[in-house]
C-alpha cells in the first residue's frame, strides 16, 4: 500500500514538500550559526579568538566523524529514521536557543552540542529521501531540497539585515533565538507528513555498532580495487578543506580584515549565495560539455583567484569594494565545486557499490571539516601569522589537491555485469 502511494507521489505532493522544507530549516541553522552570526558574536562581541571557534567547530565535526557509522548502523537496525531525526533536531533547536546564555565558554559548549546534533540529523534526513521519491524522480526531489535550502539562506540573512545592528551586539543573540524557532517551525511538516514504510524492527546491539566500524575498514580496502577512486577521495579532502573553512570564517574575515560592517557582511553573503545558485547551473552545463575533471580543474583555478584576491585586499589595503567581486567569484566557485565533484565520483564508483563508496565520499568531506577550522586557528592564533596567512595556507592546499587529482581520469568506465548493480 505504501509502495503504491510512493509510485503515485508527485514532485509537489505534501510529503515531498514537507521533506524539502527540512532542507530549508537546517540551512537556516548552517548559515546563521555555523557561518555568520555565532562566529561574529564569539570573535567581535565576546573577544574570543578564531582558534576558539575553529576548535569548537572541529570538535563537533570530529565527534560526528567518529560516530556517523554508528548512527547509520543503529537507524538501519531499527529500520526507522524519523524518531532519530526528531530527537536530533529537537536537541539542536534546544541548544541553539541556549546560545548566548552563561557567557562565552558555556555558549561554546552549547554550540558543539547543537552542531553535532545538526550533523547527526543530516544522516537520518538524507536517508528519508528514499521514502518520498522513486528512482524516476529522486534527482528532482533532491534538487527541490537544495533549492529550498538556498531559499533558507536568503530568508535568515534577510531577517538578519532587519534585526542585527553593529552598535547593538545583543541583536546577534536575538538571531540565535530566531534561528532556533524557525528551524523547529520549518522542520515540523517533515515530522508530521513524511511517513516511513512499515518494517520489521530489530534490537540494536553492540555487535551492530562494531560491525559498522568494520564495514568502514572493509570499504576503504575495497576502494583500492578501483583505479583512481581512493586518490580522488584524498584529493577531495584537500579541496573541500579550504572550501569548508571559507564558509566558516568568511564573516569574521570580511569584518576584521577587510573592514566590512556586519550589515555589509550579510549583503556580501547574499551576493555569494545568489552567485552559487547561478554557478551551479552554469558549471553543470560545463560538466556535460567538458567532463568533470576539466571542470573541477577550472573551478580550483577560480578558487585560487578568490584566495589570492582575498589576501591582496587585506595585505595591500586595496579598496574594500574589490571584495564584492571576491564574494561573487567565491559563490560561483562554490556552485562549481559540487557540480563537478559529484559526477566525477559517479564515474569512479561501480554502480553496485555506489552507496558504500558514497559513504567514503561523505567521510572525506567530514574529515576536511575537522582539519580546516583547526588549521585556521593554529595559523591565526597559535602561530600568530594572521588571517591572510591562513588564507594563504588554504591556497597551498588547493594546489596540493590540483596535483593529486591530475593522476585521476574521468573516462567513463565499462563496468562488467557483476558491478553494474
Amino acid at each position: 500500500m505504501v509502495s503504491e502511494h510512493r509510485r503515485k507521489m508527485s514532485l509537489f505532493s505534501l510529503p515531498v514538500i514537507s521533506w524539502a522544507l527540512y532542507d530549508l530549516a537546517n540551512t537556516m541553522f548552517s548559515m546563521s550559526i555555523v557561518s555568520l552570526y555565532f562566529p561574529l558574536w564569539v570573535v567581535n562581541v565576546m573577544g574570543g579568538t578564531d582558534q576558539l571557534y575553529g576548535n569548537a567547530n572541529a570538535l563537533s565535526m570530529a565527534l560526528m566523524f567518529l560516530t556517523a557509522p554508528v548512527l547509520g548502523a543503529i537507524s538501519d537496525q531499527a529500520n526507522r529514521r524519523m524518531p532519530f531525526l526528531i530527537a536530533s533536531t529537537l536537541l539542536c533547536v534546544l541548544f541553539t536557543a541556549l546560545l548566548g546564555l552563561g557567557g562565552l565558554v558555556l555558549s561554546i559548549v552549547f554550540f558543539v552540542v547543537a552542531n553535532y546534533m545538526f550533523q547527526a540529523g543530516l544522516v537520518f534526513y538524507d536517508a528519508l529521501l528514499a521514502e518520498v521519491s522513486t528512482d524516476e524522480n529522486r534527482g528532482r526531489v533532491g534538487g527541490l531540497g537544495i533549492g529550498l535550502g538556498y531559499m533558507g539562506s536568503f530568508i535568515i540573512v534577510g531577517l538578519g539585515l532587519w534585526i542585527v545592528r553593529d552598535e547593538v551586539p545583543e541583536t546577534l543573540v536575538t538571531m540565535f533565538r530566531l534561528t532556533a524557532i524557525l528551524f523547529l517551525l520549518f522542520a515540523l511538516p517533515c515530522f508530521l507528513f513524511v511517513k516511513e514504510r512499515r518494517r520489521q524492527t530489530a534490537g540494536v546491539s553492540w555487535k551492530v555498532v562494531r560491525g559498522a566500524f568494520l564495514q568502514v575498514k572493509h570499504t576503504v580496502a575495497h576502494a583500492r580495487s578501483f583505479p583512481g577512486l581512493l586518490r580522488f577521495l584524498i584529493g577531495r579532502v584537500f579541496y573541500t578543506d579550504p572550501v569548508n573553512t571559507v564558509i566558516v570564517f568568511m564573516g569574521v574575515y570580511v569584518t576584521n580584515e577587510v573592514g566590512f560592517t556586519t550589515t555589509e557582511a550579510q549583503v556580501l553573503l547574499l551576493v555569494a549565495i545568489a552567485a552559487a545558485v547561478l554557478g551551479g547551473f552554469v558549471w553543470g552545463m560545463v560538466v556535460d560539455n567538458q567532463g568533470p575533471k576539466r571542470t573541477l580543474n577550472m573551478v580550483l583555478g577560480l578558487w585560487g583567484v578568490v584566495f589570492a584576491m582575498a589576501i591582496g585586499v587585506a595585505i595591500f589595503q586595496l579598496p574594500k569594494g574589490l571584495f564584492w567581486v571576491v564574494g561573487a567569484l567565491a559563490g560561483v566557485a562554490l556552485g562549481g565545486t559540487w557540480a563537478a565533484d559529484r559526477p566525477w565520483m559517479l564515474i569512479l564508483s561501480p554502480p553496485r557499490y555506489l552507496g558504500e563508496f558514497y559513504g567514503l565520499y561523505s567521510m572525506a568531506g567530514r574529515f576536511a571539516s575537522i582539519v580546516g577550522p583547526f588549521t585556521w586557528g593554529l595559523v591565526v592564533n597559535t602561530l600568530g601569522w594572521g588571517r591572510p596567512a591562513a588564507v594563504g595556507v588554504l591556497l597551498v592546499l588547493l594546489v596540493v589537491a590540483f596535483i593529486i587529482l591530475q593522476g585521476v581520469d574521468d573516462t567513463p568506465r565499462d563496468w562488467p555485469v557483476e558491478l553494474r548493480g
